[in-house]
């Protein structure tokens, strides 16, 4: 827990860098900003001007998703680029590391997912409009070219989460698993990825997307695994018991032929879809057994079961098709 003392003393080192751009102008506290999932998070006021600030944790390793340098380094190298990001303002590397960037307004609502009233017409013309933006950061250049996990490495990431699922959680996963690994595909060249790409992580005004957010897993690697991530999110019938049905969202034949533009599609994206769905069940197991293990309370991970069932029965049904 970040104790009154650490966050004051954060306080101050951003005020001193922010009170370099607003001179003069009233400098506010760091407030915790509700919906920060890495770090910490806080939103900061200068004069008249907001910001969002992600820090390291006092004591904790900057790694993972605490790597917030990280984050600001995507953020930077994709500044000025088709993909809308927060400029980041201030970049502090002394322990506890953070960084500052601009509040951008906006509502980052996963229409199938989450409780809202939305316009389904507005949920539909925001994902197809995001399906360009997918487009466009997998584009994208001038970032670390660090190893890329490729297909073989991604499998392999999530087999191991799945395996850490008791049994009785995930029907049918070892037949999935066992299709999957024995129709690895060759890889692509790699891009940036984000790694949880959906209109949950970007924030919208109306119907443009103006900051795409929560880098806390970028990578370099298959864009087909951004791609088949972000279509799972267009059906609601993919999530039983916890998915809102909205009528008139795009099939993922529609975001398909919004985000290639023309384009030839890439072989074996059936393989990343199945893949998504094998990830999605995974993480929802993963957190039920957290849950019923009491390592993280939360009695709304019990409506989870039929979707892992059903994430796991769509997989296998997509890889009994292929050819």
């Amino acid at each position: 827990m970040t104790t009154t003392t650490e966050v004051t003393a954060l306080g101050r080192r951003v005020r001193e860098q922010l009170a370099e751009r607003h001179p003069g102008e009233p400098l506010g506290d760091l407030r915790t900003l509700p919906g920060g999932h890495s770090g910490l998070t806080y939103s900061i006021a200068a004069g008249r001007t907001s910001y969002v600030v992600k820090a390291v944790p006092p004591g904790q390793r900057p790694v993972g998703r605490n790597d917030v340098l990280r984050q600001a380094r995507v953020l930077r190298a994709l500044a000025g680029s088709p993909v809308p990001v927060p400029d980041v303002v201030a970049v502090d590397e002394a322990e506890p590391a953070w960084f500052a960037m601009e509040f951008v307004d906006g509502e980052a609502i996963e229409p199938v997912l989450d409780e809202h009233r939305l316009d389904p017409r507005l949920c539909r013309t925001r994902m197809l409009a995001l399906a360009g933006v997918l487009r466009d950061l997998h584009g994208a250049t001038g970032t670390e070219t660090s190893d890329p996990l490729g297909p073989a490495g991604e499998l392999d990431r999530w087999s191991r989460t799945m395996r850490a699922v008791p049994v009785e959680l995930r029907p049918g996963a070892e037949d999935v698993l066992s299709t999957l690994a024995s129709h690895i595909p060759d890889s692509i060249p790699p891009t940036l990825t984000h790694g949880d790409f959906r209109l949950a992580n970007v924030l919208c005004q109306g119907e443009r997307p103006a900051a795409v957010v929560d880098w806390e897993i970028w990578g370099y690697g298959d864009p087909r695994i951004d791609l088949a991530w972000y279509l799972l999110f267009a059906d609601h019938r993919n999530f039983p018991r916890l998915g809102n049905a909205v009528p008139g969202l795009p099939s993922e034949e529609e975001l398909l032929t919004a985000y290639f533009d023309g384009r030839p599609e890439p072989p074996s994206l059936d393989w990343f879809r199945a893949l998504a769905r094998t990830k999605m069940a995974a993480i929802m197991g993963h957190n039920l057994r957290r849950h019923r293990e009491g390592k993280h309370h939360d009695p709304d991970q019990e409506r989870l079961p039929p979707t892992i069932a059903a994430m796991i029965r769509t997989a296998g049904d997509i890889l009994a098709r292929r050819p």
